[in-house]
């Protein structure tokens, strides 16, 4: 027996409302610490949860600013950035460069996180980050109140220390993710299972059979 159902319709919801319950659903949500830099010079370093992958080839990622955050004016004005992961070592300074600082003002200057210079791109990556990635603006595409921003990935550096059989692995990165609310996640327990080929689907019934329960 399944259990009883709560209801939320957007369409008779104050808007926050339902923010607050997507934020819930649709969880674990990595983040993409971006660092931008103003036309004038300044640095700003944000959380944005609302972050994937958006294509393989070419390799474009995104990140969706809610409103007009200076990470998203930053970006259309310079053209650049960089996605730095965000270990779980650093969960206070990630959460405080989500602070609504002023555009003039540095938030890694602010936090106390180091930057230094990227490989490819003119905006710096965070220095304890273990892996960045260095993109350039692919485009940019609006929706109501939302900008979604694609980055395309000209570089991606690791720390040699995270890296095994050619991939950044997940044991030595620690990733944060984001939750509902003000709640925050570690990696927790890591699950390994290969996907099914359909030939082996096909030549072995019992693998539907245990699935289904039989």
């Amino acid at each position: 027996m399944t259990s009883a159902r709560v209801h939320f319709d957007p369409a008779e919801m104050e808007s926050a409302a339902f923010y607050r319950v997507l934020n819930s659903i649709v969880v674990p949500r990595p983040i993409a610490w971006v660092c931008s830099r103003s036309a004038e010079g300044v640095l700003n370093l944000a959380p944005h949860s609302f972050y994937t992958v958006a294509c393989v080839q070419p390799p474009v990622v995104q990140f969706t600013s809610v409103g007009r955050k200076d990470s998203l004016t930053n970006v259309e004005e310079t053209r650049e950035f960089t996605v730095s992961l965000t270990p779980e070592s650093l969960f206070e300074q990630v959460n405080a460069t989500g602070t609504d600082f002023p555009p003039e003002q540095d938030e890694a200057e602010h936090t106390g996180v180091a930057l230094e210079p990227s490989e490819v791109v003119g905006v710096p990556r965070v220095a304890e980050s273990p892996v960045s990635i260095e993109c350039t603006l692919q485009g940019t595409v609006s929706f109501g109140d939302s900008t979604v921003v694609f980055g395309r990935v000209v570089h991606v550096s690791a720390w040699e220390s995270a890296v095994r059989d050619g991939r950044p692995r997940i044991e030595h990165l620690r990733p944060l993710a984001r939750l509902g609310g003000n709640e925050w996640s570690t990696i927790g327990e890591v699950k390994e299972i290969r996907r099914i080929p359909y030939r082996r689907w096909s030549e072995d019934p019992d693998i539907g059979e245990r699935l289904r329960g039989g």
